[in-house]
């Protein structure tokens, strides 16, 4: 099959690979149908996280069921699917508990969590291919409805829909309360949108590339371009002086100014300034716990010194965590369904499998417009 391969930094290709197989009862193969390009793929793709040569890329996959092993009864051939990139097993503490993301025996390495084509997330091969392998099939696929309506909705529940669904989760977004979101990229966009959904009565997004924030805007947020000045003091004068209730920290550990430099407690500290004592904030963003080229001697060995004290003071509530997709992408697939949410409106590309080097390329130098990139196995070039 075709697949994009992983080879180094900055080095992906389109190539000819084994087919998956069925290799344990409970496995099923995916032919997919999208999937898209992710902000987390971009680490590895930068060098900034680890990843073993050969691997095939693709967290955020859906698709048809095209074979299950002997012991899936539940999903059928046939049936079309979105696949959580968490994988779990199902059956341990933490699923039990609906912690997904956590799950204690899909990664062999024993580390809690596992997922496709990512660094320390297993062995898994991702789905940025013509076919995937879906361990612990029953527990791990979302069925969908037959067809081909909302392919671009139902192809975000993967990852990006129900991540910033959690950044908004974490932080306790309620009817009525103010948000403030850092980060204009996918999962910024989505947790704004899902901040909405939620009920929220004002939502503001900080980035400062002008085309997410246009998209922001579009989206119902108020837009606040970090290029402009300070972002804590324009959100102040926004709420009369008293901050937000919520906020959501979507960008991660490569946070950096308009100017380009890192500062990896940039975006921890200007939430920690704009949300109001006894708020809370949802930490989606990535962090890792090694980085030999983090800014900072500190941030190298994960260690972000971010203003933790003024938290303290203020009686922050802080969560953080990657999404156990599960817990959300049943209800937001139905919010789909009825015409409640549209989460394909951030999509800017729609790409064959053969054009995913040159989509890397791009997504990776922020060209205007690369706001979210999706792959189509089946399409022509």
């Amino acid at each position: 099959m075709k697949a994009v391969v992983f080879h180094g930094p900055r080095q992906v290709a389109v190539e000819e690979v084994t087919d998956p197989k069925i290799e344990e009862p409970l496995d099923a193969i995916i032919k997919i149908t999208t999937t898209n390009i992710c902000g987390s793929d971009l680490h590895p793709y930068d060098g900034r996280a680890p990843l073993d040569e050969g691997m095939v890329l693709g967290h955020e996959n859906m698709g048809i069921v095209a074979e299950t092993g002997p012991g899936v009864n539940r999903v059928k051939v046939g049936d079309r699917v979105s696949v959580p990139f968490n994988l779990a097993c199902g059956t341990c503490r933490n699923c039990n508990e609906g912690w997904t993301s956590a799950c204690l025996r899909a990664n062999p390495s024993g580390q809690p969590g596992a997922g496709y084509g990512y660094p320390h997330m297993g062995p898994y091969w991702g789905g940025q291919a013509e076919f995937m392998r879906v361990p612990w099939a029953d527990f791990n696929l979302l069925e969908l409805p037959a067809g081909h309506e909302h392919e671009s909705d139902f192809t975000m529940l993967s990852d990006i829909f129900p991540t910033g669904y959690h950044g908004t989760e974490l932080a306790q977004v309620a009817p009525g309360k103010t948000v403030a979101v850092f980060g204009a990229g996918p999962v910024g966009l989505m947790a704004a949108y899902s901040a909405n959904i939620r009920g929220a009565s004002q939502t503001f997004v900080a980035d400062f590339q002008p085309d997410r924030l246009a998209l922001a805007e579009r989206m119902g947020a108020t837009a606040i371009n970090l290029a402009d000045g300070d972002p804590v003091e324009a959100i102040m004068e926004a709420t009369d002086g008293f901050g937000v209730d919520c906020g959501v920290e979507a960008v991660g550990f490569q946070a950096h100014d308009p100017a380009g430099q890192e500062h990896p407690a940039l975006v921890l500290d200007n939430l920690v300034s704009v949300v109001r004592a006894t708020g809370h904030i949802g930490v989606v963003g990535v962090y890792v716990p090694q980085d030999p080229d983090a800014a900072t001697e500190e941030a190298k060995e994960g260690r972000v010194a971010f203003n933790f004290g003024a938290a303290f003071e203020k009686g922050l509530s802080i969560g953080s965590g990657q999404c156990p997709v599960k817990r959300y992408n049943r209800e937001l697939r139905d919010l789909i369904i009825r015409g409640q949410a549209r989460p394909s409106q951030i999509i800017s590309h729609e790409l064959p499998l053969d054009q995913a080097v040159d989509a890397y390329a791009e997504f990776d130098r922020r060209a205007d417009g690369y706001t979210k990139v999706v792959l189509h196995p089946g399409q022509a070039a």
